[in-house]
Formats: C-alpha cells, structure tokens, sequence
C-alpha cells in the first residue's frame, strides 16, 4: 500500500535525523540552530508517522 511505504520512508528518515542530531551534539562545535531545526524537522516526521498509523488502524 502507498500508506506503509510511505511509513517506512518516514522511519528511515526518522532514524537518520535521530543519528545526525545524536552526532552532531557530541561535536563541541555544533550549531544550536541547526540542531533545533532538525530536531522540530524529526518531531514533525513523527507526528506524521503517528498520524499515518492511526489512519491505518496501528495504535
């Protein structure tokens, strides 16, 4: 179904931003902003994610 490849293209890139954040702020360096930005980016993938599996009966 579209429906669950789509939610198996949000996971996987809800994973990858989980790494690149987790990574990123080991760095002393870092960019605050960036990292903030990524991290509203994956929460709103996961919202999506969560919407999409309601809508396809997954609680």
């Amino acid at each position: 179904m579209a429906i669950e490849q789509r939610l198996r293209e949000l996971d996987a890139r809800h994973r990858e931003l989980d790494f690149i954040i987790e990574n990123e702020a080991k760095h002393p360096s870092s960019d605050d902003m960036q990292l903030a930005a990524m991290k509203r980016q994956k929460l709103k993938l996961k919202e999506e994610i969560e919407t999409l599996r309601q809508s396809l009966g997954h609680h």
